[in-house]
């Protein structure tokens, strides 16, 4: 096997043709066997295989630095840097991340996580490059999803004007390229990065210049080949943004990857290769099906089908459901997410209204201003975006949203843990960053059926709002549509006099449990489903708050700013004990990659984590 000796990327340039063929399968053979039992991103990994393989032939990472877009098709470039013998961790708790990690390997020259980052993050290191006067070179890899992101546009822009040399490989897995355009661009694209070509060009113009009206000729010549170029070459945006622009070629045959890129190493200022890749290639589950292989859990590798079957609903799923019901009866609901439909619940409302259904691609920022104008418009937009994400659009949230009070609804999905994707993709921090937005309201359903409830409320509300809920399947279904939950009210679950236990969202079950546990010693706890983070019930929480007994505030979500500050900050208005009340959240730190039931545990986020904390309070405050 070749892969196993292997352990540095420079090895790659002693193989022959035939022996990087080969192990382009190995490698393939490897990702689907490893990634069928650890879970992850499969889809995008397999087409991107030959295009690692050649980067690694002519570049010399680490000392070239490569930056992967996302970071979600970053599998081979691990197998090939030094990581093969950890690959089985992949994913797991203490194992390789998922994603480019600069902790991790110094031949991860960037951490990546969200899309449209890497041109930006690679002009960075170019300019930083020529700033320390080194001569290696730097590489961006960024899919044809990351391009619908404003930031990767901002960054082309830039990179234009300032002229650093700097290589962008787009793989483009997504666009038919017709095959005359195809092949009238490839040679467009050899013959502008042609050394001799070059030479013979700059040749011309010197003697151009020197001659009577030889300006003039050189005008014209190149008015005449602009003309053209708009017409036959698919890449006249990069050419006009400052790149020159090679492609499409083929993702897949590697000595036309070795050769371009070997040619754009040599060429002067920013480049860009238009690669065509195949996502899935090379195992036929994942070509035909590359939305489900994109992030997919364990599978069966002979038929692609899942191990475990999930049981139960998810939060998506229901989600997505109630919008589709409500948007039934009510022609003013539209639907808006960011490249995540299937992800986010929002299929079949695409599918029963498309008309008012609008997918912007990885544009977060967009989409929060386009659902503010649509709001203004008459319409009552709901977002839905993953938690993590959202945080790209924070300024959109509050300028254009919250400030002029338009009534978007904001349906932030994966809030809180969501598990082995690790810290770039953790939802931890959004109860935190929105809490103190004037004119927001914001909730967190303890079950299913309270998620139902609450976007029923949150689309009779004038105002924003925001939704969030966590990952996964839920508990306790709604049968039909349920009313909407009561403006700002929180809901008193349990009585007890020994201690009160505050909980928002996914943690009011297990904080129930807890108490169940304590009922049990004989210690009586009341328990609190908060409901709302913004805003709190004060009048159901000031009593509980001044009883003299100690009070949890538990959380899933950063306890700096989160819902546990926010019940200290009513204490201290109110004028109570601020000793008495203890917050059970996510410390400051980034949670790493491991299963999420793993993590709540490590964090004491669960029924038997919230029950020692509360047994610990009772007997220090005993002895003291």
């Amino acid at each position: 096997m070749m892969l196993e000796r292997l352990h540095h990327p420079q090895g790659l340039k002693l193989l022959t043709q035939s022996e990087l063929t080969a192990l382009a399968k190995e490698i393939r053979q490897r990702l689907i066997e490893t990634v069928s039992r650890t879970g992850g991103h499969l889809a995008a990994n397999l087409g991107v295989v030959e295009l690692t393989l050649a980067l690694h032939c002519v570049f010399d990472s680490p000392r070239d630095q490569i930056v992967w877009d996302v970071g979600h098709q970053c599998y081979t470039h691990k197998l090939l840097t030094g990581r093969g013998d950890r690959f089985t961790t992949l994913r797991q708790a203490g194992g390789l991340s998922g994603f480019p990690s600069r902790t991790e390997s110094e031949h991860d020259a960037f951490g990546t996580g969200h899309g449209s980052t890497a041109i930006s993050a690679a002009l960075g290191l170019a300019a930083a490059r020529d700033a320390r006067r080194d001569k290696h070179a730097v590489i961006a890899v960024v899919g044809d999803g990351g391009m619908t992101g404003g930031m990767a546009f901002e960054a082309l822009n830039q990179a234009g004007h300032l002229g650093h040399n700097l290589i962008v490989v787009l793989n483009d897995n997504g666009m038919s390229i017709s095959p005359n355009v195809g092949a009238l661009a490839g040679y467009l694209g050899r013959l502008r990065l042609d050394p001799h070509y070059l030479r013979a060009k700059e040749s011309f113009e010197s003697l151009m210049h020197r001659l009577p009206l030889g300006e003039t000729l050189v005008e014209a010549v190149d008015r005449f080949k602009s003309g053209v170029k708009q017409l036959l070459v698919p890449g006249m945006l990069f050419e006009e943004l400052g790149f020159t622009y090679l492609g499409p070629i083929d993702g897949h045959h590697l000595p036309t990857l070795v050769v371009t890129l070997e040619q754009a190493r040599e060429c002067s200022g920013p480049v860009l290769i238009h690669v065509i890749t195949t996502k899935g290639k090379g195992y036929s589950p994942a070509e035909n099906d590359a939305q489900r292989f994109h992030g997919t859990p364990a599978f069966d590798v002979s038929s692609g089908e899942p191990l475990a079957e999930t049981t139960g609903l998810s939060y998506s799923r229901v989600f997505g459901q109630t919008l589709l019901e409500l948007a039934r009866g009510d022609d003013r609901i539209v639907a808006i997410t960011a490249a995540m439909a299937e992800g986010t619940g929002l299929e079949s409302f695409a599918r029963e209204f498309p008309g008012r259904f609008f997918d912007v691609g990885m544009a977060e920022q967009h989409a929060v201003t386009f659902a503010a104008g649509l709001a203004a418009g008459g319409l009552r937009p709901v977002v839905a975006i993953y938690s993590t994400f959202l945080q790209r659009a924070y300024d959109q949230i509050l300028h254009d949203v919250c400030l002029q009070n338009l009534p978007v609804v904001l349906a932030i999905d994966r809030a809180g843990l969501v598990g082995e994707d690790g810290p770039t993709h953790q939802g931890t921090f959004d109860l935190s960053f929105l809490r103190p937005m004037p004119n927001l309201t914001v909730m967190a359903p303890k079950d299913l059926t309270e998620l139902s409830a609450m976007l029923r409320c949150a689309l009779t509300l004038e105002s924003p709002c925001a939704v969030r809920y966590p990952r996964g399947v839920g508990a306790n279904p709604p049968a039909n549509l349920p009313d909407p939950v009561p403006c700002g009210q929180a809901e008193v679950l349990r009585e007890g006099n020994a201690l009160t236990l505050l909980a928002i969202g996914s943690m009011v079950t297990p904080t129930l449990t807890a108490a169940e546990m304590l009922a049990k010693e004989g210690l009586e706890a009341a328990v609190i489903n908060a409901r709302y983070l913004r805003p709190l019930d004060e009048a159901t929480l000031a009593p509980y708050l001044s009883r003299g007994v100690s009070v949890i505030t538990v959380e899933e979500n950063a306890l700096a700013g989160g819902f546990g500050s926010g019940v200290l900050e009513l204490a201290a208005r109110l004028g109570l004990e601020l000793a008495k009340i203890h917050c059970l959240g996510l410390p400051d730190q980034f949670a790493e990659h491991a299963g999420r039931s793993q993590l709540l545990s490590w964090y004491g986020l669960t029924s038997e984590g919230i029950t020692a904390k509360a047994r610990a309070l009772l007997i220090a405050e005993s002895l003291a």
